[in-house]
């Protein structure tokens, strides 16, 4: 009968361990601090377009992330190479992912995510279909 209670104690302490980590990891105030001077966010536009091309493409991340999954359009970034967590100047390669169409607090949130200024950048980029879209870049 021991052996139930340590499994029910264990199984406890990973369900507290994963939700603390994504709290943590999503939501909480600790752990990042936003740039003071982010990428030009126009607070006039109603929704911005992002390029995702990682862990964004899978509903339940962006669900975690942007407290919403939206709906995602397939899309190509052409010029770019993808390299593990990040993509790169390459001419003649493209990058396929998928845009959001996002608000400005969803915006901050997915720089919260990403770690706007201490991991990745946000950048404008044209998309092959000729749209403007943000994308985040790893920090050299």
């Amino acid at each position: 009968m021991r052996w139930v209670y340590r499994i029910g104690g264990a199984a406890v302490i990973v369900i507290v361990s994963v939700f603390g980590y994504l709290w943590y990891t999503f939501q909480s105030p600790y752990g990042y601090e936003a740039p003071t001077n982010p990428p030009i966010m126009d607070g006039r536009l109603e929704h911005h377009t992002v390029f995702v091309y990682g862990t964004l493409r899978y509903a339940p991340i962006r669900w975690l992330v942007m407290r919403r999954a939206g709906p995602k359009t397939p899309s190509r970034l052409r010029g770019y190479a993808r390299d593990e967590l990040d993509i790169s100047p390459a001419p003649n390669q493209q990058v396929d992912g998928y845009t959001l169409s996002v608000t400005s607090d969803e915006l901050k949130r997915l720089d919260r995510y990403e770690h706007l200024g201490e991991r990745y950048r946000r950048v404008n980029v044209k998309l092959a279909s000729g749209q403007s879209a943000w994308v985040y870049r790893r920090l050299q």
